[in-house]
């Protein structure tokens, strides 16, 4: 019984209680999005529903459950039902192994233990591009299974998107998995609270990591999969309701599932750790426990802290999307192979030879 509860209840309601945070995340990133928008373009933005619009997200939801469910008459049903789906869960999915604590913030709950990451693997990261990649198989057979043109055309490009910035997405991961010497992103966070001589290494590869994961996720500026201007509405033309709402849910959790690796791999995760360059407030825990802190203290400081950078992440990408303009196709192809895959080829080359130089000299 107790086994049954330590390794299934627990992380059970954990993982339920963490799904429920992130769809209210994602309802209130849509506000934010179109409010950052409105202030960015001199724009009032949501303001009607509820107090300075804060209710605007909830009657969004409502629409999208009351809206009429139309499946085209010569789309393949099954698949059409099921890409959408697809997406949204291969989103949730990558969240299972990012880490929202250290091995400080761990509950005991009696005879259990709660740690504040659903599972702690050795690959994490490999885990997490395996299934965050599955979400562009959604959206390809989204688009085929539509039986439209312009559906169709959304979903050939998101395949190519898919293609040539998945390449340095996983390119740009090497240098800290390296630097680490670990696929693991608990283990990787606690390198960086230790040690801060690679600190000039770290830009270049979270500018090619940070770019590359706004390709992966349809964004402004890389959003040609569904472009109006030139496909209607791409890959999601022919949906409507809430299969269309699990496109944009899946969207936005992979918005969040990036911008949770960018503060992982970079910003020193949960612990107050800025660009590599040691700890800030390395006591805070205590300080404001008034001593010794407790190990509550340690789980809900460190998802704060989590959460705030993860926001400022968030922040910068409705902040793209407010400041750029769509790339044209051509364009697009061009960052991708021209100027990003060599990019993070020469960095890892270089991160290579700086983590063996390091390990020479200091033996």
């Amino acid at each position: 019984m107790n086994a049954f509860i330590q390794w299934f209840l627990l992380p059970a309601v954990y993982g339920v209680t963490l799904l429920m945070i992130l769809l209210g995340c994602v309802a209130y990133i849509t506000l934010l999005e179109r409010k950052v928008q409105a202030w960015m373009q001199c724009r009032p933005g949501p303001n009607r529903v509820g107090p300075r619009g804060l209710l605007q997200p909830i009657a969004d939801v409502l629409k999208l459950l009351l809206k009429e469910d139309i499946i085209p008459r010569k789309a393949d049903k099954i698949v059409f039902v099921l890409a959408p789906m697809m997406v949204a869960l291969a989103a949730i999915g990558a969240l299972a192994v990012v880490p929202f604590g250290g091995a400080d913030a761990t509950l005991r709950l009696g005879d259990f233990t709660l740690k504040p990451v659903l599972a702690d693997v050795n690959i994490g990261i490999v885990y997490v591009m395996a299934v965050s990649s599955l979400g562009a198989f959604g959206i390809v057979l989204g688009g085929w299974s539509s039986n439209s043109k312009y559906p169709l055309l959304g979903g050939l490009r998101s395949a190519a998107q898919m293609i040539s910035y998945e390449v340095p997405f996983g390119l740009a991961i090497i240098g800290p998995m390296m630097i680490a010497g670990t696929a693991s992103m608990t283990r990787i966070v606690s390198w960086q609270t230790e040690n801060t001589w690679l600190f000039w290494l770290k830009p270049v590869a979270l500018v090619m990591f940070y770019i590359s994961g706004v390709a992966e996720n349809n964004r402004a500026p890389f959003d040609l999969p569904e472009g109006e201007s030139e496909l209607v509405g791409g890959f999601h033309t022919e949906y409507s309701g809430m299969k269309w709402a699990f496109f944009f849910l899946g969207e936005y959790i992979s918005m969040i599932v990036v911008a949770s690796m960018v503060v992982t791999l970079f910003f020193g995760g949960w612990a107050p750790v800025t660009f590599g360059l040691g700890y800030v407030f390395k006591d805070l825990p205590a300080i404001l426990a008034g001593g010794t802190a407790p190990a509550f203290v340690h789980f809900l400081l460190g998802m704060a802290w989590f959460a705030l950078k993860v926001f400022f992440v968030l922040y910068v990408h409705l902040w793209i999307r407010a400041t750029f303009p769509r790339y044209r196709y051509d364009q697009l192809m061009a960052i991708g192979w021209k100027y990003m895959i060599p990019l993070a080829l020469g960095w890892i080359m270089l991160t290579g030879a700086a983590v063996l130089i390091f390990d020479a000299v200091k033996a």
